[in-house]
């Protein structure tokens, strides 16, 4: 029997590396809130930046630590034939999970600490959320090249 008489069975086991490769996804993103948090009480608290600028600043010491934890253990699968590849996910990652994740926190934050006065770190705690989801398929499908044929992923 030809494998296209096992649709369902493909299917499957996409859907299965999908949901494996999602929870690693959240794993190294549940590490990078706290990297994200830390560095926006550090500057916040700390250093006494303004929220946006201190937003700012943390999101994008989040974005470049999650980005080596994706490629060294999500998206280990598909690993860079090259170091120059390496550097071309790296910049794709930040133009594509980066801008989302900038862009969304910097509107919420505004949004909820500016306008609506909620606490800092609950606002920024949304934000990491609703930005999820679209980060990772964008890493799925831009920055670690989604067409690559997959190995099983590792553990």
């Amino acid at each position: 029997m030809s494998s296209s008489q096992f649709p369902v069975l493909s299917s499957q086991r996409d859907r299965k590396r999908t949901f494996l490769r999602w929870i690693k996804f959240n794993a190294v993103g549940g590490i990078g809130i706290g990297v994200q948090l830390a560095a926006l009480a550090v500057f916040r608290s700390w250093l006494k930046l303004d929220y946006l600028l201190a937003t700012g600043l943390a999101v994008e010491i989040a974005v470049i630590h999650n980005f080596l934890w994706h490629e060294r253990y999500t998206w280990a699968d598909r690993p860079a034939t090259r170091p120059v590849q390496s550097l071309v996910r790296l910049a794709k990652f930040n133009a594509s999970n980066g801008a989302v994740s900038i862009v969304g926190n910097l509107v919420l934050m505004r949004l909820l600490v500016g306008e609506l006065k909620f606490n800092y770190v609950a606002s920024n705690l949304c934000a990491i959320v609703l930005c999820s989801l679209v980060n990772f398929l964008l890493g799925d499908r831009f920055v670690f090249d989604a067409e690559a044929k997959p190995a099983a992923i590792s553990n």
